[in-house]
């Protein structure tokens, strides 16, 4: 848009006002009209169009055109410079048309002029240029450093001023637009900066350097120097001329010391990221009792039933791990189970600026703050409605077939789109209501058992695992699971909650975390129970019971012997193989049998949400950022209780259950409430009728149990998920409950017994 100047040099925007403007009467959800396809929700409609002055808004719904054919269809938007804005006023008292009025808009005074035909009091949409912004500096941010601002849809990077603190206001103006472009090629090494442009963004492995470009070099062409005794070739800039000085970077390798201060830690089964020296996060594993790292795989201690060391072989049921990867062609790479040492994770996320540095902040947060961290970058990677945005169109009759034909059309750039979702032959405007219900109804749809794709979890009916059997229910499941994955990660992207909750194994899968037999406990406890008896045997029995290196697997009354190895029919179950033995039911069960669902999942996710973004948080988090954080009725936990040991005398009346609820009920935030709920019974979620109807992997009723052990069995709570059930140490104050309690349920430190 044109903008106008004072005498006073004031900018004066142009209205986009048609008429007289509060909000049209007949608008849905109190006063803004849908948009027609290719305008901007602050586009206002065509000057034939009629207001209502002053603020009135109007109920009904707006009449617009109905369309009648299902897809996803590619609106697009109008662009705009960087810093261009778009606002509403509302004209003063004694204004007249074509007088004009200051207001103060993002911390600047501007002239805009009263329309013809307007009067005061009425609203008005105005543009025009900004100069200058007033932004809030984020958490983490030290003077001197760098972080990013969108300008209406515009990436921006501001510097932070020296003696300015995280939270406080700044301003900041918009760098002019120069012609050319500036900048040079360090072939091998990274890029540098132009003569016009400022330093060139500096990782902590990084170091700058300034030259003067030497006689007879033209711009584009290649010249050699010494830089700390290293010969490099630099690119002169298109920008700089002979005598000119410029900039660029060179990489230098870290010590170990400036690797550890970017360790991402958890409190987590033990395990931390690392930094490598190839810029890239590690998974290491930390030995509890001395806090030192003891290498990619621990193997040994632990064992099944909840820390007793095994007697036969070498294989931890909680510490000998694996991690999901993708090998082979990125057009169709294969998903397996390797080493963490064999597992290296990105430190940059495509689309913005983020490095291990900010990642690794990022990981140390609360909860609450690492949540903003995240959709704040989230934010950054969206496309701005004013580039475009998707509409999905489906039938009621037909939603999930519509809503997989529609999702399938999209290109992963498309997928960071804002989505507008529209039921066919229905008039509502999606302001949001419609979105979270298609939402919900297509999940519904997919995680439905009787659609084939899901099933109950080996823990309770809270939980959804992938059925193994997908393929002979249905057709084109990897089809579905694409689009499931798809469809999840856009909701973490756009912040919609999914009111399904994934078994812990799969969250764990797309972490990209280490996954440990003991995981197999949310899909097959049974299994996982007569696994854990193989170890406690007499060595001389196991050559008895004729086990050889296969599985059979019931599906739909079919039933079918899969080898664990190859030849594993031939190959008879000894002491010497036990170790190998489960090793590979480990990475069966926990994979293999769900392998091409499991990779369409993820595959389909990382198209939304980059991989190395999610780093920051842990298995638990995640899942409560994708599904919620519950609203836990704190008096009927506390009614649908019940208690063991020495417990079930007194119940809520002894002395350490009253602390326990206490600690629960007046110390404990909702975050620490819903991982309690997740430590003891796997999930976070409870049922919509309430605790007294929490199931046990059997399917049956188990309500919340508190039981009692001694100081000497455990010093800190223990918990039975298959029974949801926490083991409470008899503690000596409340003091001492509060502390083991809250370290607990941080650092995961469940099992499982026989019983």
């Amino acid at each position: 848009m044109g903008q106008e100047q004072s005498a006073a040099n004031h900018q004066h925007p142009q209205s986009l006002y048609p008429g007289a403007g509060g909000s049209p009467g007949g608008l849905h959800g109190g006063g803004r009209r849908r948009p027609t396809s290719g305008m901007s929700p602050y586009q206002q409609p065509s000057p034939s169009s009629t207001f209502h002055s002053g603020g009135g808004g109007g109920g009904g719904r707006a009449s617009r055109p109905v369309n009648t054919e299902p897809g996803a269809f590619d609106i697009p938007g109008q662009q705009r410079q960087a810093g261009q804005i778009r606002a509403q006023v509302r004209i003063p008292a004694g204004v007249r048309p074509g007088q004009h009025f200051a207001v103060l808009l993002e911390g600047q005074q501007v002239m805009v002029r009263c329309p013809d035909r307007a009067s005061p009091g009425d609203l008005i949409a105005i543009e025009f240029q900004a100069s200058t912004f007033i932004v809030q500096v984020p958490e983490g941010v030290h003077p001197g450093q760098t972080f990013d601002v969108m300008v209406r849809g515009v990436r921006q990077r501001v510097t932070c001023p020296e003696g300015v603190r995280p939270g406080m206001q700044i301003r900041f103006s918009l760098p002019p637009t120069t012609s050319g472009a500036a900048g040079a090629g360090v072939p091998g090494v990274g890029s540098t900066g132009g003569s016009t442009a400022g330093p060139p963004e500096l990782s902590p492995f990084e170091k700058l350097y300034e030259v003067v470009v030497p006689q007879g070099v033209r711009p584009g062409e290649p010249f050699v120097l010494l830089a700390d005794g290293q010969r490099v070739t630099v690119t002169c800039p298109v920008d700089a001329r002979p005598n000119h000085k410029i900039r660029f970077k060179l990489p230098i390798v870290p010590t170990n010391e400036q690797l550890a201060a970017y360790e991402m830690k958890y409190n987590k089964d033990g395990w931390v990221r690392c930094l490598g020296v190839d810029v890239k996060f590690h998974w290491f594993k930390v030995d509890a009792s001395n806090s030192n790292l003891i290498g990619n795989s621990a193997i040994g201690g632990g064992g099944a039933g909840g820390g007793r060391r095994p007697k036969i072989g070498n294989f931890s049921f909680e510490d000998t791990a694996f991690v999901r990867s993708f090998r082979g062609p990125r057009s169709s790479p294969e998903l397996v189970l390797v080493p963490p040492s064999e597992v290296a994770m990105d430190t940059t996320v495509e689309g913005t600026r983020l490095n291990f540095h900010t990642l690794s902040h990022g990981a140390q947060l609360p909860f609450d703050k690492k949540v903003e961290f995240f959709r704040q970058h989230c934010s950054s990677l969206k496309v701005p409605w004013e580039k475009g945005h998707m509409e999905i169109r489906v039938r009621r009759s037909q939603l999930l077939s519509d809503s997989l034909m529609a999702f399938e059309r999209i290109s992963k750039e498309n997928m960071r789109k804002i989505f507008r979702f529209e039921f066919l032959g229905e008039p509502a405007i999606d302001a949001g209501g419609v979105a979270r219900e298609w939402y919900d109804q297509v999940t519904d749809a997919l995680f439905n058992p009787d659609f084939g794709l899901f099933q109950y979890s080996g823990v309770d009916q809270m939980c959804m695992q992938i059925n193994a059997a997908s393929g002979m229910v249905e057709a084109h499941h990897d089809r579905y699971f694409r689009f499931l994955g798809r469809l999840l990660g856009k909701a973490l992207l756009d912040g919609q909650i999914v009111r399904h909750h994934l078994v812990r194994p799969v969250m764990k899968h797309i972490l990209g975390w280490p996954v440990v037999l003991a995981d197999l406990e949310y899909l097959d406890a049974e299994t996982l129970q007569n696994l854990g008896k193989l170890q406690d045997m007499d060595p001389g029995v196991l050559g008895d019971l004729c086990l050889d290196f296969t599985v059979t697997e019931n599906f739909l009354g079919q039933s079918e012997t899969v080898e664990l190895v190859p030849d594993g029919a031939n190959k008879t179950l000894d002491a010497d193989n036990l170790d190998a033995y489960l090793e590979a039911n480990l990475k069966f069960r926990l994979c293999d049998r769900v392998k091409v669902q499991l990779r369409e999942l993820l595959l389909g996710f990382y198209e939304c949400v980059p991989e190395a973004l999610l780093t920051i948080f842990d298995f638990q988090q995640l899942e409560l950022l994708l599904c919620g954080m519950p609203n836990l009725d704190i008096a009927d936990w506390m009614a649908q209780t019940e208690y063991g040991g020495e417990f079930s005398r007194q119940g809520a009346h002894h002395r350490v259950v009253q602390w326990f609820w206490e600690v629960v009920r007046d110390d404990f935030d909702q975050e620490q409430r819903a991982r309690l709920l997740q430590f003891t019974t796997g999930t976070s979620g409870v049922p919509a009728q309430g605790f007294a109807f929490l199931q046990g992997n059997d399917g049956n009723i188990r309500k919340f149990t508190v039981n009692s052990i001694s100081l000497e069995q455990s010093v800190f709570p223990r918990a039975h998920t298959c029974f949801n059930r926490i083991d409470l140490p008899l503690y000596k104050s409340k003091k001492d409950l509060k502390e083991r309690l809250s370290l607990a349920i941080q650092m995961e430190s469940s099992g499982f017994s026989i019983e």
